[in-house]
């Protein structure tokens, strides 16, 4: 098996050894293990693999089913999927870090610094980028799928740059992916690297995540899924697409494992400090005050009592959920091989497993 020269051998290692080497399985293992099978079957999902986080241990990690249907492939703890939407915190995280580093003003405007991003009739922040409040529209109806290859998040911004804000920034929240591909412009523009660079050496690398990349189609990734969707009662494979224009918003891929290595992190302090965590987990308000289910680069509530961060994900091959409840220090990460999976309840349903209700 083969990773990336640059990446540190001792998370390969990690990853190679698995998490449940010298532990004892605990006790709700069988009952998790079978209400994902349950709901693998339920949604006729070729494959979904599992990682649970409980403090500092991965103390579940495995496979169901199949990644490649066409090659008889199973999947397996080590299979790396597309994070779609879940890329959308990796970038939050790069964000803060710079932020941290006194790289990147979150307040500052973003034409100010990223000379691509023509100047609006608003000035937008990457502060409200991150929360979605930032006025950048987000896909248009029937806007399918990119396959050109981009150099960069700066010349992904071709694709909407030209487009006018759908409001002021600050006034109204709109989920947009394209806000995110301009967040991570602005963190190339103030780290002085790549965006697939700054991922490994601000979060995948401190994490232990030796997974955590670019889903970039031209390189070899080992263990990468394929990716289905339904169509008419039938699977069929994914449609093509290269998210090299859109890493910050949904351009990355990861084992679940690492997703988790990377939630620990988070919970650890070893990624961004425990303000700037709290911050990133704190749901943010309008300028007319209303508040949001949304802080900065995750969503945060509550369920049954208990607080939860999460972010779910969804493009062209997987369906995805990040899933932590950070009081009790458990991580969650699913990851699918079909489209159009919602996997929210199953990580609610798994918590409540692992937590005893």
């Amino acid at each position: 098996m083969r990773y990336p020269s640059n990446l540190p051998v001792l998370s390969a290692l990690a990853l190679l050894l698995g998490p449940l080497v010298g532990q004892a399985p605990p006790p709700w293992t069988d009952a998790v293990a079978a209400a994902i099978e349950a709901r693998r079957e339920a949604g006729g999902i070729p494959a979904i693999s599992v990682a649970i986080g409980v403090g500092d241990t991965i103390p579940f990690a495995r496979g169901f089913g199949t990644a490649d249907l066409e090659n008889d492939v199973a999947a397996t703890e080590q299979t790396v999927y597309r994070l779609a939407s879940i890329s959308k915190p990796v970038t939050a995280v790069v964000v803060m870090r710079l932020v941290e580093q006194g790289k990147l003003d979150l307040d500052r405007p973003v034409h100010e610094f990223v000379t691509a991003w023509p100047e609006k009739r608003w000035p937008v922040t990457t502060r409200q980028l991150l929360a979605h409040l930032g006025g950048v529209r987000h896909y248009k109806p029937g806007e399918g799928e990119s396959t050109v290859r981009y150099r960069d998040q700066t010349a992904g911004l071709e694709r909407f740059r030209d487009d006018p804000l759908v409001h002021q920034p600050g006034s109204a929240y709109r989920y947009s992916t394209f806000g995110f591909n301009l967040a991570a412009a602005a963190a190339e523009a103030a780290g002085g690297q790549s965006f697939p660079q700054l991922v490994q050496h601000l979060v995948a690398e401190p994490s232990g995540a030796a997974t955590l990349q670019d889903d970039d189609p031209w390189r070899l990734v080992p263990h990468r899924a394929a990716g289905y969707v339904e169509r008419g009662g039938r699977l069929g494979n994914s449609v093509l697409m290269d998210g090299s224009y859109k890493l910050g918003g949904g351009g990355l891929c990861c084992s679940a494992p690492d997703l988790v290595r990377f939630g620990q992190a988070l919970l650890d302090g070893r990624l961004v400090s425990t303000a700037t965590r709290d911050a990133m987990w704190t749901a943010q308000r309008t300028t007319g005050g209303e508040r949001l289910t949304y802080g900065l680069g995750f969503r945060v509530g509550e369920h049954e009592g208990r607080r939860e961060v999460m972010h779910s994900g969804a493009q062209s091959q997987v369906s995805t959920m990040f899933y932590l409840l950070p009081d009790q220090r458990v991580v969650i990460a699913l990851l699918c091989n079909l489209e159009g999976e919602r996997l929210a309840g199953l990580a609610r349903k798994v918590a409540g497993l692992v937590v005893g209700s």
